[in-house]
């Protein structure tokens, strides 16, 4: 899912935005901060980043946690609601692997 060579553009199942659910399988083993969040997400923009949290946000799926000691951060976690989704999004990735020649065949035609 993170690979370059995956076109997550395939997948047809989006939560929010193409990005959405990326940054919540990002999240599933903690909180994490926006510079970590770039490591595996490599070619987002840091603007289509910021909007997509901010999103994610809005909708309750994820918690911006600001820590103000000694030195200001910023970490990003989900929230209970996050974390439910975190079931159905595994199964949409298996599914999309299990179609995956498919999918690409249909892109093609």
């Amino acid at each position: 899912m993170f690979d370059e060579i995956c076109p997550s553009e395939v997948v047809p199942f989006r939560i929010g935005d193409k990005w959405a659910g990326m940054i919540i399988r990002c999240l599933e083993h903690g909180p994490r901060r926006f510079s970590e969040l770039r490591i595996p997400l490599r070619t987002i923009t840091a603007k289509v980043l910021t909007q997509s949290l901010r999103t994610l946000e809005r909708d309750g799926l994820i918690l911006r946690h600001v820590h103000t000691t000694p030195v200001q951060r910023v970490e990003y976690d989900l929230t209970p609601l996050g974390r439910s989704i975190l079931e159905p999004l595994a199964a949409m990735c298996a599914w999309t692997e299990d179609h995956w020649d498919e999918l690409l065949d249909a892109r093609e035609a």
